[in-house]
């Protein structure tokens, strides 16, 4: 299965299980992981919270762009996206140019139950509730479904078994 055609991106809002499926996915598909938040947070030399706080989030969002630039050069991958990755058309595009869209699912329960003791979520300081949450994700939750190739619901999954369940979706949209 390691005969990827291009990047499976897994997109959604943060603390959906990106990161630890896209471990998951790599493994059982024998392919490089990135995360692009990582991939930020090297080129900047300093965490993704810090740059919100010193250069806000337009230039994060720049920055974003650009490591999908990085990424257009490897060999096919399984990328985590960051929670807005998604929102700029151009990043869209650019994701589509190179591989497959998955959207990773989940309710504001489940997100709030994986986010409520971090600190490193800049959108989320100060507004660690599932009101907000729902109400964040209710507003991104047209461009995530629209840049889709395919969702995945997460709720009541461990991230083995949603990788699988993304195997088994994978392969029916690709031609063989």
């Amino acid at each position: 299965m390691a005969n990827l055609k291009g990047h499976i991106f897994l997109t959604g809002f943060m603390g959906v299980g990106k990161t630890s499926t896209s471990k998951a996915l790599g493994r059982i598909l024998s392919v490089n992981e990135k995360d692009t938040d990582i991939m930020v947070v090297e080129k900047e030399g300093c965490a993704i919270a810090e740059i919100f706080k010193k250069k806000g989030e337009e230039y994060f969002r720049s920055l974003e762009t650009g490591i999908l630039d990085d990424i257009k050069k490897l060999k096919p991958s399984v990328i985590s996206c960051g929670g807005g990755l998604v929102l700029r058309k151009e990043n869209v595009r650019k994701m589509k140019e190179s591989g497959r869209i998955v959207l990773l699912s989940a309710t504001p329960e489940t997100i709030y139950s994986h986010v409520k003791g971090s600190t490193s979520r800049p959108l989320l300081n100060g507004n660690m509730n599932i009101p907000y949450i729902k109400k964040l994700m209710e507003e991104r939750m047209p461009k995530y479904i629209a840049a889709a190739d395919f969702i995945i619901e997460t709720d009541g999954f461990n991230p083995k078994e949603v990788a699988d369940k993304i195997v088994d979706t994978y392969l029916k949209y690709i031609p063989k």
